[in-house]
């Protein structure tokens, strides 16, 4: 049908699926030259069912390459794949955040400012003081790849419950880099009495301390969330502002610093949805120890098992099977947050650059590594978009294609952590005293 479809009637089929299956509730403006996120508030896993709608409903198809495709900002990006040669975009090939160095080769691992990866927000939060005081802060990563999550009874995946706990990240921060990250947030209190001890810290607060506290971003509409997730729970950066009725707030996962009213601030605090918050002083800052950055990545190297794989591969088996009463239709929901799972893969390239650029290793090798890193991130996109067709059609047949593409997901990132085990004894040789290590397998 694709053949048969001029691009005005494409683009005439994509709003319908917007308006009829996705009951989207943002085309006042719509038209060939709105745009995906900003106009029409479609993160990537809308985009995926949009791909999926046109499929099913107008015999659109859409090869795996374009749905994971980056370089799609308006309807018409959309419609032209199905009419003409997609759109072509050099920095489309990039991780989010690469930028091409003016003084060494685009990509090169050895540039004054490496690209900078946003997968994790506490994690980002803590990492942003140590740019600004000017240390290295890639080897914090390492906790990354395989950070924790949550499936409940239900057998969803969830990147925020109360079973995620945060002091993993907490402990080490202060083992590797001197400062106690503590919590302020007091659960047995009300979260009005924790908004008047926010209110105060942020009063006194001295220019040293940063402090962190867990916000609904989908209450802060000023802020543009158009991930669509709600409840969206994540940390920010909160500081007093010349205007006592602003704060000043800093978002490094997101990239964005400026002033928010406290009011819309204390009510995206005061959800029912967050609740946590952390400080530390930045003077107690100091460059991590080669010894401590070993004993990190040996607490957190998984070298035989991937969670995040054996947990998606438990929740297909448990829908595909009715466990509980369950369906595949349920799989949309239970595999809603994949994208914040996915890509934190990312977090493998920092370290393969921590060893790379201390060990003065060449691009190539390096730049194969991000390459096979990028396989793996496009990998679970397109897992997802198969789970989501499976749960949308109910094709029992489908399911053995999602088990394969499981078994070889995990088969790249075993390849991954053998290749950074070997890179990682060969900067322990080089940087830690014999004595001091033990094996990683």
């Amino acid at each position: 049908m694709t053949a048969t479809m001029t691009g005005p009637e494409i683009v005439a089929a994509i709003h319908t699926v917007l308006r009829d299956h996705l009951d989207n509730r943002h085309l006042d403006h719509f038209g060939p030259e709105a745009r995906l996120n900003e106009d029409l508030y479609l993160d990537s896993v809308l985009m995926m069912e949009l791909f999926l709608q046109l499929e099913l409903s107008f015999g659109l198809e859409a090869p795996d390459e374009l749905i994971t495709s980056r370089d799609l900002a308006t309807v018409a990006d959309v419609a032209g794949l199905f009419v003409g040669p997609r759109p072509t975009d050099a920095a489309a090939d990039l991780p989010p955040g690469s930028a091409p160095s003016g003084s060494v080769p685009p990509g090169s691992v050895h540039a004054e400012e490496y690209q900078d990866l946003k997968i994790h927000c506490v994690v980002s939060c803590l990492c942003d003081a140590l740019k600004r005081a000017g240390i290295d802060h890639r080897p914090f990563y390492f906790g990354v790849w395989d950070a924790g999550f949550d499936v409940g009874a239900d057998h969803v995946l969830r990147y925020h419950s109360s079973g995620v706990s945060h002091d993993f990240f907490c402990d080490w921060y202060r083992r590797l880099y001197g400062a106690e990250v503590r919590q302020w947030y007091d659960h047995a209190r009300s979260k009005e009495d924790n908004l008047a001890h926010l209110t105060d810290l942020v009063e006194r607060r001295p220019d040293s301390l940063s402090i962190m506290a867990m916000i609904d971003l989908f209450h802060l509409p000023e802020r543009e969330n158009k991930f669509n997730q709600n409840p969206f729970p994540h940390y920010l950066m909160l500081e007093s502002a010349s205007d006592p009725a602003v704060y000043r707030v800093r978002d490094p996962d997101f990239r964005w610093e400026g002033d928010i009213a406290r009011d819309r601030i204390a009510n995206a605090f005061l959800q029912p949805s967050v609740a946590g918050g952390y400080l530390f002083d930045r003077r107690d800052l100091r460059p991590a120890r080669p010894t401590d950055v070993a004993a990190y990545f040996d607490a957190c190297f998984l070298p035989d098992v991937n969670p995040l794989t054996a947990a998606v591969r438990g929740i297909l088996a448990a829908h595909v099977e009715g466990a509980d009463g369950l369906s595949t239709a349920g799989l949309s929901h239970a595999l809603r947050e994949l994208p914040v799972f996915a890509i934190r893969k990312y977090a493998y390239e920092h370290g393969f650059a921590f060893f790379w650029r201390a060990l003065r290793l060449p691009d190539d090798r390096f730049l194969a590594h991000c390459d096979a890193i990028e396989a793996l991130f496009q990998g679970f996109k397109t897992l997802h978009y198969a789970a989501l067709r499976l749960a949308q059609t109910g094709d029992l047949g489908l399911a053995p294609d999602l088990f394969d593409r499981l078994d070889q997901l995990d088969r790249m990132e075993t390849a991954l952590k053998d290749a950074l085990a070997a890179v990682f004894r060969q900067w322990r040789a080089a940087a830690v005293p014999a004595p001091a290590f033990s094996e990683v397998a």
